[in-house]
């Protein structure tokens, strides 16, 4: 799971697949974060993509970096207490321009039954479930 987080961080941005219906939706994410041994996730309870994780909370993750690519199949699940909100917060500074802990939009996920898959087009796949 740290390499998943560092991957992500170091990339700067990754890519995060929801379905709409039957359309898959994919836009750009940058938050990353462990809190409690699990990795975490943010976004905003009024946007679109909030919507579709509830509806379904199957995604994929993908990022790519120097020649490497990872994508992480998972479920998200919501953690709505206060101190997973405010640790995501911390981590971010700059969203702080945007959300609060307490503001009743931002909310935080994190990957259960992930499988991560680290490939590149040199190197076989590598497989790491968390």
């Amino acid at each position: 799971m740290e390499r998943v987080e560092k991957f992500l961080k170091e990339a700067g941005a990754y890519y995060l697949a929801t379905m709409d219906g039957d359309q898959p939706r994919v836009r750009p994410f940058g938050t990353a974060h462990i809190f409690e041994g699990k990795l975490y996730i943010q976004t905003g309870k009024s946007k679109d993509v909030s919507k579709q994780i509830h509806t379904n909370p199957k995604v994929e993750i993908c990022a790519f970096k120097d020649g490497e690519w990872v994508r992480v199949a998972a479920e998200l699940v919501e953690d709505d207490r206060r101190e997973a909100r405010v640790s995501m917060l911390e981590a971010y500074p700059s969203l702080q321009a945007m959300y609060s802990a307490d503001d009743g939009n931002t909310e935080v996920f994190y990957l259960k039954n992930a499988t991560a898959t680290f490939s590149s087009f040199t190197k076989a796949p590598e497989v790491v479930k968390f």
